[in-house]
């Protein structure tokens, strides 16, 4: 395989590259425009491989895109570039449409004219592989059975409209162009190389620190928890065994409401630091998000069934060592959060997810 990874610099981006890189023979094409969540140091040990190659590009830029199309030659399509934080899409949704709609429907229509111009043998080989999130589907109550691939789309966020257009747009150019196009949705992702935004880092984050650990609302909110790399191990089985015009759902099968998963967090908080604890007494709550979804819940049964795929961390053993993994890269987190990384400033990243 040749594989074009967009987006190969992000947090799940760089977790796909990594595996390609050091469990496959791929070669790996990363396409990122380097914005502020890229995280070049999270491929440095991939990135001397003579299988590695890196493109500064940005998906809505098509002559670029072409280019690195016509140079590189591509069988496969890993497309994961997107915007992706829900609270930066409601402070900013015209961002998300541009990058997550456009982007993706840029890259569909290269890729199609890349995949016209094969020859047959090699076009029966080639796959797009659109990257997307259970938050397409809405909401759940807690006593609704988990998404499925075949469960309605609902979204209810700028963030999971953009993302639930894209995924439209994929299945538009397999049923209308013939392009073998593969999509996968997944549960929410934790792990080393996080940017420091999102839910499970501003925690430890925080925790490590002494600052208030922000919860919204209630903190009943229920996510299915996956890590990283057990994502970017079903994302290579389906790039490489996904039946064209298919969907598959990836998920940990571990549930847990916003609170107790910020318990967990504190719990492993105070095995590290007896003499600040119990690190719960920081827990606050805040405001809720608006619009902020109930219940996510995967059900990743086909992917399991037809493809082989199954997480080999649990919730305790990946939270441990994604835990780990921030106490060990201080430095990293450091740098971004007094805002000296990527030309923004975080502050204490005041919000949860």
């Amino acid at each position: 395989m040749k594989v074009l990874v967009t987006g190969g610099a992000g947090f799940i981006g760089s977790a796909v590259v990594r595996h390609l890189i050091r469990n496959t023979d791929a070669e790996v094409v990363v396409v990122d425009a380097m914005t502020y969540a890229a995280t070049p140091e999270a491929m440095e040990d991939t990135s001397d491989s003579d299988r590695y190659a890196f493109e500064k590009a940005d998906i809505r830029d098509e002559a670029a895109i072409t280019a690195i199309f016509e140079k590189h030659k591509p069988n496969r399509v890993m497309h994961l570039a997107a915007e992706s934080h829900v609270d930066r899409s409601i402070d900013g949704p015209m961002v998300f449409i541009d990058t997550n709609v456009v982007g993706t429907a840029n890259m569909l229509q290269i890729a199609r004219k890349h995949w016209d111009a094969m020859p047959n043998g090699e076009k029966e080989a080639f796959r797009f592989h659109h990257i997307s999130t259970d938050e397409v589907y809405g909401s759940l109550e807690i006593d609704d059975a988990p998404f499925t691939e075949e469960t309605a789309y609902a979204p209810n966020s700028p963030y999971a409209a953009s993302k639930a257009a894209s995924d439209h747009l994929v299945r538009a150019w397999g049923k209308t162009y013939g392009l073998p196009v593969v999509t996968s949705n997944c549960s929410n992702n934790y792990g080393p190389w996080q940017f420091p935004e999102k839910l499970i880092p501003v925690i430890v984050l925080k925790a490590k620190d002494g600052e208030k650990l922000p919860i919204y609302g209630k903190g009943d909110n229920i996510r299915d928890w996956l890590f990283v790399d057990d994502h970017a191990r079903a994302l290579a089985t389906v790039v490489e065994r996904g039946v064209p015009g298919e969907t598959y759902n990836i998920g940990g099968d571990e549930e847990l409401t916003n609170l107790d998963l910020v318990y967990k967090l504190c719990g492993i908080m105070d095995e590290y630091f007896p003499d600040k604890a119990p690190h719960a007494d920081l827990i606050e709550f805040v405001t809720d998000r608006p619009g902020h979804d109930q219940r996510y819940a995967i059900d990743p049964e086909k992917t399991t069934r037809e493809l082989g795929w199954r997480p080999q961390e649990d919730l305790d053993s990946g939270m441990r060592k994604t835990v780990k993994w921030y106490l060990d890269n201080e430095a990293w987190w450091r740098g971004i959060r007094a805002g000296t990384y990527g030309g923004e400033r975080l502050g204490s990243a005041k919000k949860a997810t």
